[in-house]
């Protein structure tokens, strides 16, 4: 499945929609395929759309923080950021603590936290020391390791996109994407507005599929891309 943080059009799907607790969810059952654009970057609160592969807006996100953790902190700040229907009601809420975004604090990386609902953990993102290449765990409710995020060693995206793939925790077979995508040299240079998107299998849980969300999040908010 792919998923963008600037929403691809939706695709017409035969998976059931998760019945209960996850029902609000039920958009991430029907597409494989999202984009996340960032709208707002430069010294303010981020906003961004999310679109499924038909170019629709399926969810709204926004990022809560002051002024002076913006300005002080830079992009390892803390934040929380609340991911909306079109109907305004929070569907996902992610949450990340002040860490250290540098390979010479191994003790002290990124980590972030995925409710869905809000208040109700489904996952986590932790980043993993490595001396060249960003990596990052994907795990459960329960902080069980289910897949591996790893991108290219020297993330520069000049004329090209940007991957990080999702493996298998033993590396031997690629489960999903995340790409920071090439929008043309006027806007990289001189915007702060970037195109991401998530890539999954359509049958992957749906809440795996939020984690991974939440994932595209905290790779957008890192300054390796």
């Amino acid at each position: 499945l792919l998923f963008f943080i600037a929403l691809l059009p939706t695709v017409t799907s035969t998976v059931t929609v998760v019945p209960g607790l996850f029902a609000h969810l039920s958009l991430l059952t029907q597409t494989p395929l999202l984009h996340l654009t960032l709208l707002t970057g430069f010294e303010t609160n981020n906003k961004y759309e999310i679109k499924n592969s038909l170019g629709q807006r399926v969810y709204f996100a926004a990022e809560e923080n002051d002024c002076c953790t913006r300005n002080c902190c830079g992009p390892s700040r803390p934040f929380t950021i609340r991911i909306v229907d079109n109907m305004g009601q929070e569907v996902i809420t992610l949450q990340r603590p002040l860490r250290c975004s540098s390979c010479c604090c191994p003790c002290c990386l990124q980590e972030l936290e995925v409710q869905a609902p809000p208040g109700t953990p489904v996952g986590y993102i932790k980043q993993n020391w490595h001396p060249c290449l960003p990596k990052f765990t994907v795990q459960n409710e329960a902080k069980i390791d289910v897949f591996k995020i790893i991108g290219p060693c020297v993330v520069c995206s000049c004329c090209e996109d940007v991957n990080f793939e999702v493996k298998s925790m033993d590396e031997s077979s690629v489960v999903g994407r995340i790409s920071k995508q090439w929008s043309g040299f006027v806007r990289e240079a001189f915007t702060d507005a970037d195109n991401f998107g998530i890539q999954f299998p359509l049958d992957l849980d749906v809440k795996m599929k939020a984690v991974m969300v939440g994932a595209c999040f905290l790779i957008v908010s890192l300054p390796i891309h």
